[in-house]
């Protein structure tokens, strides 16, 4: 990327705070250094707070050639709540529980894998899993929706993505315990029995 004359930006808004748990950042898996780094959502656990970091010689070029202006940057109650945060990571010790709940619901959905022939691929790191829907070895987004919606209407809460739209995300908080773990997997196995 540099080569070519870019930048390489890692946008950290999902996959940053430790929620692959071996590593704080995303690309910290990779090995890798990224010129800017971007983060949100996690950094407030729903406090409105988001943030980039990058070395004082690009903002600077950047400065030199934009007005930047922001209303709330800065303000101590964000500061506040985002050091709170770090604070409860560090604390309630959430990458750990990343890995070892992680590696718990990895093990029940390859469980589930194994029972329903919907189930393609299963991936995951952390509090981070992907789960491909297939029917005859093609993708399946109208079963993944059905998928979707069954597992809102018992109160568990994922979404879909992908080219395809049938790949089942799963971002967990990051106090998911064993016990939530659980109901996950129990529903999704009842939600699965009822597709066929």
């Amino acid at each position: 990327m540099h080569a070519a004359g870019g930048l390489v930006i890692a946008d950290e808004v999902q996959a940053g705070f430790g929620r692959f748990g071996s590593h704080m950042w995303g690309h910290d898996r990779h090995g890798m250094v990224p010129d800017i780094v971007t983060m949100g959502k996690p950094m407030g656990n729903g406090h409105p707070l988001a943030g980039v970091v990058t070395t004082a010689a690009l903002m600077e070029v950047f400065t030199s050639q934009n007005m930047y202006f922001n209303t709330f940057g800065g303000n101590e109650v964000s500061a506040a709540v985002g050091h709170a945060m770090l604070n409860v990571l560090r604390d309630e010790k959430l990458l750990e529980n990343a890995l070892t709940v992680g590696e718990y619901v990895l093990a029940g959905m390859r469980r589930l894998q194994q029972k329903y022939s919907i189930m393609g691929d299963v991936r995951g790191q952390g509090m981070f899993f992907a789960i491909e829907m297939v029917s005859d070895g093609e993708p399946d987004a109208a079963k993944t929706k059905k998928v979707v919606n069954r597992m809102r209407e018992r109160g568990v809460l994922i979404s879909r993505i992908g080219p395809h739209d049938n790949i089942l995300k799963i971002r967990p908080p990051m106090v998911f315990t064993k016990d939530n773990a659980d109901v996950l997997l129990t529903t999704l196995d009842s939600v699965l029995s009822e597709l066929g």
